[in-house]
């Protein structure tokens, strides 16, 4: 699929070309910066009847925060969580993990999908190189995510 940019891109790439290091390097690996978790908190994801269901069975602490099929509800009050509950900040460090990875939504094990959306949310897995090369950049971040979701490009 060819690389559309949205709306305002350009305004973005400029502002992400002027933050990012003048040396020319590739796609780099996620560096757990938690940017991607922090913009999608406050009910910004989704979750499959099926995710909900496995929490319910297997992880009833996940699905204590499970609403109406909404996720990151208060689990007493009923009220949308504005952050993740499983989103933990490293110690002195500017670094996130998530306390269930690997039972986390597909919304977040597919993320990033494409480089539109990274350089939309700022992502810091993205270089100066791949924005000069939208396509090949796709390609590299399909390559990094394959253990994680299907191909977009």
């Amino acid at each position: 699929m060819p690389f559309e940019p949205l709306g305002n891109s350009r305004c973005r790439v400029s502002r992400i070309r002027c933050s990012l290091k003048v040396e020319e390097k590739t796609m780099k690996e996620c560096n757990s910066c938690g940017k991607c978790c922090t913009k999608y908190g406050n009910g910004g994801l989704s979750v499959t009847d099926e995710e909900i269901e496995f929490w319910d069975v297997f992880r009833p602490k996940i699905a204590d925060y499970v609403r109406d099929g909404k996720i990151w509800m208060n689990p007493k009050t009923g009220e949308q969580l504005e952050v993740c509950p499983w989103l933990k900040k490293v110690p002195n460090e500017e670094k996130y993990l998530c306390d269930i990875y690997f039972d986390r939504p597909d919304d977040c094990k597919y993320y990033p999908v494409t480089v539109e959306e990274m350089i939309r949310d700022e992502c810091e897995m993205i270089e100066l190189k791949d924005l000069d090369n939208p396509v090949k950049a796709q390609e590299t971040l399909d390559k990094i995510m394959v253990d994680s979701r299907p191909s977009y490009s």
